[in-house]
């Protein structure tokens, strides 16, 4: 594994779950992956992927060379966002920020894969065997927090995202997924 200098993760803070908590994050932790063809069945699905296909080609040309594994991390971005009731684009930015789109990303503090989630997660939880450079579960935990997180912080964005990359009452990550957000995925 390669040290990745681009990650922004910062030093998340383990935090001691409620049981209910831990149970519903469990239980949508083991969940089912998208569908086979999650968007290609509906127009609108459609034309989301295209979109972002040329937008993610031109932001990070190199990182999807296969046509099948840009729309499986599409697709599964997408799945995954909005099953956590988060909006794609700002799932898009998060990994953006905390990554550049590096499946294999490690941060100095640990943190892995396309959306830099803590390894404490898995023990949480997950369950034994869950590997956080596995696409569906590295986008499935990362979601699942930062839908916590945003439930933790009433809806408040800036605080969710702050508590997510362990920066929380600093403004420079939200900053940075802001402007992620505006000048490339929206």
């Amino acid at each position: 594994l390669l040290y990745c200098e681009y990650s922004q993760a910062g030093a998340q803070q383990y935090e001691s779950l409620s049981a209910a908590t831990r149970a519903a994050l469990t239980k949508a932790a083991a969940d089912r992956p998208a569908p086979d063809n999650y968007l290609i069945g509906n127009t609108e699905g459609q034309r989301w992927l295209a979109q972002t296909k040329s937008r993610l080609q031109q932001r990070s040309p190199s990182r999807f060379t296969e046509e099948r594994d840009l729309t499986a991390f599409l697709s599964t971005v997408h799945y995954e966002a909005t099953r956590a009731g988060l909006d794609p684009h700002l799932v898009l930015a998060v990994i953006d920020v905390e990554s550049a789109f590096r499946k294999y990303a490690v941060s100095k503090v640990g943190a892995r894969g396309y959306m830099q989630v803590m390894p404490f997660w898995v023990k949480e939880i997950g369950q034994p065997g869950h590997n956080l450079f596995n696409l569906r579960t590295n986008l499935r935990y990362g979601c699942l927090i930062l839908r916590h997180y945003l439930d933790i912080e009433n809806g408040n964005l800036d605080r969710a995202l702050g508590r997510y990359n362990g920066s929380l009452g600093r403004p420079d990550y939200p900053r940075a997924v802001d402007k992620a957000l505006r000048e490339r995925w929206r």
